[in-house]
């Protein structure tokens, strides 16, 4: 399985849930992105919610890591 893994810290809102939606977009089964600010994980755990994903999220240093699957 290829891991997909997008980088989005440092990317102000709306560009974490953009990206995101691309990979919803795309049909991804499962993906990680990884982003800087509590705003950009709020942002994208409710776009993953809306499209019926689990989110599953850890933390490295100041970056935030959330693995969606389907």
């Amino acid at each position: 399985m290829t891991e997909h893994i997008i980088d989005a810290r440092g990317l102000s809102c709306p560009q974490p849930v953009v990206l995101t939606r691309k990979a919803i977009d795309a049909g991804l089964a499962s993906f990680e992105i990884t982003v800087s600010s509590e705003v950009s994980k709020e942002n994208v755990l409710r776009a993953l919610g809306n499209s019926n994903y689990r989110a599953e999220i850890s933390r490295d240093g100041d970056d935030i890591i959330i693995k969606a699957s389907k």
